[in-house]
């Protein structure tokens, strides 16, 4: 398994609208191409402003293959720029959990 974690760093104020489009029309796009997110957090120190969510994936290709599906939808086409605007940065990052982790993961 592979953990994707996407860190959106808001334009101050817009976390409310952020989370609001989120909830109301864009996982139900996503849910069936990426399921359920593994979590979705807002930040109350450090950076403030940020969205940071966690997707899970089998591996890259499984990876690659959700995510094309869900960029070729019309629907998300469709609201990715109601989220855009509100969005100064965006990071992605790969993780890879360890054995240890709650979820599982690689043996080194």
């Amino acid at each position: 398994m592979i953990v994707e974690q996407r860190t959106y760093t808001l334009r101050p104020g817009c976390v409310p609208d952020f989370v609001a489009l989120v909830r109301d029309e864009g996982l139900a796009i996503q849910a069936p191409y990426l399921g359920a997110p593994l979590g979705y957090f807002t930040s109350e120190s450090g950076t403030l402003n940020q969205i940071v969510h966690l997707w899970g994936f089998t591996d890259a290709g499984d990876r690659e293959t959700r995510r094309a599906a869900l960029a070729a939808d019309p629907a998300w086409q469709g609201f990715v720029p109601k989220v855009l605007k509100l969005i100064d940065r965006m990071e992605s990052r790969i993780l890879l959990p360890t054995s240890f982790s709650a979820i599982g993961g690689q043996t080194a």
